[in-house]
């Protein structure tokens, strides 16, 4: 008989494959964003960020100016519904896979 304890416990070599199963493998998925090392670049950003969403609603507002001056009907804006939540009613020929 040997002498002293044993330093491990003998294991089934299939037995360990159970555990790495659930396991996932590859790169995790969806977008990395990496925070800039400079609070400078941030504050560029929300400022380039707050002029586009500033000159995009000027370009819109004198479109609509325009055009409604020149037809002999009121124009009327319709806004569509913000993001892709399934809310509103379904536009045909469109298809959810």
């Amino acid at each position: 008989m040997a002498q002293g304890s044993q330093k491990f416990k003998a294991q089934r070599p299939g037995a360990n494959k159970k555990h790495q199963s659930n396991k996932q493998k590859g790169p995790k998925k969806g977008g990395r964003i990496i925070a800039p090392k400079k609070a400078q670049v941030i504050e560029q950003q929300k400022l380039k960020k707050g002029l586009e969403v500033a000159i995009r609603n000027k370009i819109e507002q004198e479109v609509t100016q325009k055009a409604s001056s020149s037809l002999h009907k009121p124009l009327s804006v319709v806004k569509g519904a913000e993001g892709k939540g399934g809310q509103g009613p379904s536009r045909p020929g469109s298809s959810s896979k």
